[in-house]
Parts: structure tokens; sequence; C-alpha cells
């Protein structure tokens, strides 16, 4: 397993946190020097907060634990294509590169409705490297829909 594979594992289980939460199963770690300093996982509904993204909390944490919001020298392995808050969110913050696990052609701003994380005119660019573990994280986010279509289908039918 390669030291990508590995990181983006460990995202996996953050999204399996938020999965268990009957959350959109999606989650991140942010990683400095080889080590990750920051985990996180989708919690909209769970916090009842528009802002509680995966990236989202886990670029508080990690600023938190450096002391400082800017995260130079860090990466984000993601499960999915961040949205363009979080896209946004990921320039603010400095973060050197992203890795992300599957593309999101509905709402991803990393390169599949447009690419916020690398405009020229913006004073930081970040680095994407895409397809770690894709299969993986794309068939735990189609399971989750597929189960929640079911449920929804059948409380229609129950009633």
């Amino acid at each position: 397993m390669t030291e990508n594979e590995r990181f983006m594992k460990e995202a996996i289980r953050q999204a399996r946190k938020a999965e268990a939460l009957d959350e959109v199963p999606i989650g991140c770690v942010i990683v400095c020097d080889g080590k990750i300093i920051a985990r996180g996982y989708n919690r909209r509904n769970t916090d009842k907060n528009t802002l509680s993204h995966a990236e989202l909390n886990a670029i508080r944490k990690a600023s938190r634990k450096l002391g400082d919001w800017r995260l130079e020298g860090c990466s984000m392995y993601v499960t999915l294509e961040p949205c363009q808050m979080c896209a946004g969110a990921l320039v603010q913050s400095r973060i050197d590169e992203v890795f992300i696990g599957c593309m999101n052609p509905k709402a991803g701003c990393a390169g599949s409705v447009l690419n916020l994380l690398q405009i020229e005119g913006f004073n930081h660019q970040v680095k994407i490297t895409r397809g770690i573990l894709e299969e993986e994280c794309s068939s735990m986010l189609s399971d989750f829909f597929r189960r929640l279509r079911i449920r929804k289908k059948n409380s229609r039918t129950d009633s």
C-alpha cells in the first residue's frame, strides 16, 4: 500500500463515521510532515450546520493544532471532490495539495464543474491528485445513496 493509499484509507474511515450518523459518507485527513494532524467528516445534518463539511471540520482542527490559519506544507486527503465552499477554503488556507478519492460531476470544484483550486488570478493554487482509491470511495457513496432511495421508497409504501 502506498503512502497516499494509507492516508486515503484513513479518510475513508472518517467517512464511515459520517455514514454511522446517517450523513453522506465524506471524510478527510490533513497531513503535515508525514503525519495526520487533523481528521474530519461530514456532519451537516448532525450539527444542523451548512458549514459542517468534512474538509472545513478538518481545516478548523489543523489550524488549531498548528496555531495558524495558514496550512502551508500540509496536504489534504478527501474521499469526494470538494464543493465550491470547501475548494475556496482550501485556497484560503494555503494547503499545498489535495488528494481526491472520487470526483463529483454535479458539484465538484476541483475540475468537474469548475476548478477553483487552480485559478491563476488567485494568490494561491492547490496541486490536485485525483483517483486515490477511487473505486472504494465511489462505491461507498453509491451504496449510501442506494440505501437511502430504498428507505425513502419503503417509507412511502408504508404510509
